[in-house]
Formats: structure tokens, sequence, C-alpha cells
């Protein structure tokens, strides 16, 4: 009830789950559970299974030639400036990459959550989504591939296993379909969230953490949606939302538990707010120069899609603890990535003057064509 009363004062609810956790733990009320882990995972693979569930392949084609120039932007500064701080921290490169995902990743489902809540027009709606879920598409590879990277022998096994896990997931899907599906009605939102927690934990496994197995399940339940249309329908989405609108606090709630004073240091604090100083402004004005040169808009008309893609909150949440705990980064690494993400996720509810969004994960995301102006999604790119 708190993290919702708070949003009154655009504050979203997620950070204040985050916030109340860290609280927790500094005052000793609670410390790290093994249920409240449990239920954290629960709420991480909800999201990520419905921001796949949210991959539309043919939305992503309609703007295929600026989306693929976005996406392209984005891995070139991340190798670029993952370099510059693998050198000038005297980090590993794979350090270095990593904490450049951390600094530039949108937060897909947070972000498509708050399109209801920011008074977006369809046209920004669109472009949001689809650039934030093909963003995110890139970010899980290279993240896979960084955390793999240790030796070839090691990459070659992961991607095997990974690629065999896509080839499953079809299979299984196809049996449920055939087997399943026409004798046990209304199993859908069972077996599409039982599979997300088996393949995130099979991913977990491999080293790439749980999002990666619960976001391919998602994209391949849409990949079966002509076939088994209940299996992407609104209902199931619905149903899942309603899942993660119980479950997600618990992830942000027990992130924060994960938090200790000595991770705030004053030099921690400093590179935080300048990461947002610094990184902030470069990702919206790439974001505002590519639409100007692509799409012929004003600098003004691209602000709001570029502001609304600034939040890394789950991905920077994710990074953090993997760099501390694989790692070993000093502590002023993983506090500054931290206040890094609280500020910029905070950002959008401020700078475009609308309520912050609530945790009811990916909330009704409304399609090109189900827009208030009817607009057909061939035009949108134009």
């Amino acid at each position: 009830m708190v993290p919702r009363a708070l949003q009154r004062f655009r504050l979203p609810s997620a950070i204040t789950s985050f916030l109340l956790g860290a609280a927790a733990s500094a005052s000793g009320v609670l410390s790290q559970d093994p249920t409240l882990s449990l239920l954290a995972t629960f709420g991480i693979v909800a999201m990520f299974l419905t921001a796949g569930l949210e991959v539309n392949g043919s939305e992503l084609k309609i703007g295929a030639r600026v989306i693929v120039q976005h996406v392209s932007v984005r891995m070139l500064l991340v190798l670029g400036v993952g370099a510059l701080i693998a050198v000038g921290m005297a980090f590993s490169y794979r350090v270095g990459t990593l904490i450049a995902l951390a600094l530039f990743t949108p937060s897909t489902g947070f972000i498509l959550d708050s399109l209801d809540t920011l008074g977006l027009e369809p046209r920004e709606r669109f472009w949001i989504k689809s650039k934030a879920i093909a963003t995110e598409l890139l970010a899980l590879g290279v993240l896979f591939i960084a955390l793999q990277s240790t030796s070839m022998e090691r990459l070659g096994v992961a991607t095997a296993a990974l690629l065999a896990l896509v080839l499953v997931l079809p299979l299984l899907f196809r049996f449920f379909a055939a087997r399943i599906a026409p004798f046990a009605p209304k199993s859908e939102f069972a077996f599409l969230l039982m599979l997300a927690v088996v393949s995130a934990y099979i991913t977990r496994a491999l080293g790439v953490y749980y999002l990666v197995g619960a976001f391919m399940v998602g994209i391949a339940a849409q990949t079966f949606r002509t076939r088994l249309p209940a299996m992407s329908s609104e209902r199931t989405l619905h149903a899942v939302e309603a899942f993660a609108s119980v479950f997600a606090p618990f992830y942000f709630f027990n992130a924060g538990l994960h938090l200790h004073a000595e991770d705030f240091s004053a030099t921690a604090i400093l590179l935080g707010v300048g990461a947002v100083a610094v990184c902030v402004p470069l990702r919206v004005g790439l974001v505002v120069l590519h639409r100007k040169y692509t799409l012929g808009e004003s600098f003004r008309s691209g602000l709001p899609v570029a502001i609304a893609l600034a939040p890394t909150l789950v991905f920077s949440l994710v990074i953090a603890e993997i760099l501390r705990d694989r790692f070993a980064v000093p502590d002023f690494i993983f506090g500054a990535l931290i206040v890094y993400t609280v500020l910029n996720t905070i950002l959008p509810g401020f700078l475009l003057g609308r309520a912050a969004p609530d945790l009811d994960v990916l909330d009704t995301v409304g399609t090109p064509v189900e827009s208030q102006a009817h607009a057909q999604p061939a035009e949108l790119p134009a």
C-alpha cells in the first residue's frame, strides 16, 4: 500500500519497494530470506515472460530500418563505452561491457508498463515499445556472450545448450497444443508459467540469469498465436500481468535487502550522479538526433520517446548483482550503478509531467492498430 500511495508524488512503486527493502535491511528488521528469494524469482520471471509476450515480429518489421539503426548505434555505444571503462578503470573488457550494458540498456518491462500513465501518443508508444524490445534482445545476447566468454569451450557449450532450449521450446508448445490443450481447457496460463520458471532456472544454471529463459518462453509463445491463440491472448497476458503485479514487488524489495551501507560511499554517490549527468543526456540526445535524421522529427517531438526510454531499472539491478557476486567489483561501482538506476528511473515521471507507473507490469499496451487515432501500422515509420 505504501508504494501505491507514494505514486501521487511521481515516485515509481518499484523504486519505493526497492527502498523499503533497503530500509528493512539497514534497520535489521528483515534480512535475506529463502522465501523472499523464491518470491523474487517468480517476480522477475513473470516480468520477463510478459516482456517476451509483447514481442511482435510484424510490428518490429514495420519500422525495421529505423530500429536496426537504433540498435546498431546502441551496440557501438555499449562496446565503445565498455572499452573506455575497462581501460580507464583497469577492469577486464567483460566487466567494462557489463557496466556499459547496465548504463545503456532500457528496462523494457518497466518502460512498457509506464506507457499507459505517461500520456503518450499512439505513434510515440509504438516507437518506444519497438525500440525498447529490440534493444533488450540485443542486450541479452551481449550479456550471454560477456558472461560465457571466459573460454571458447565454455562459450561453445553454453551456446549449444541455449540453442537446444530454443529448439525444444517450440516442440513443447506443439505437444501442449496437440495433446494437452484440447483436454485441459484454460490450462494455458499454468503451462506458460511453469515453462517460464523451468526455462529461467535452466538459463540461470548456464550462468545468464533467470531473465533470458523467461524472455525466450514469452517469444516462443508469441510464435504460436495462430495455432494456439489462447497462449498469447489478452486473457493470458492479463493473467501473467496479474501474477507479476503480485510478485514483482518482492523482486524489488528483495533486491533492496542486498544493499549495504558501505556500498554508498561518497565516491559511489558522486559517480552515480555523474553517470546520470553524462549518460542520460547522451542517451536522450542520440535518440532525438537519430529520429530527426531518419524521421524528420523536431527535437521537441523526439524528446518524449527518448525520455521514456531512460529507465534502466531491472537490467541495471541484475547486472549490478552479477558484477558484485561473480566479478567482485569494488563496492563503489555497485553503489554507483544503484544510484544511477534509481535516479534515471524516476526521471520520466517528472520530466514528462505525468504520474509514475505502477507495478502492474506491462499493463495493456495497445498496438498501433488499436490506438485511439486508428493509425495504420504501415504509416507509423513515415
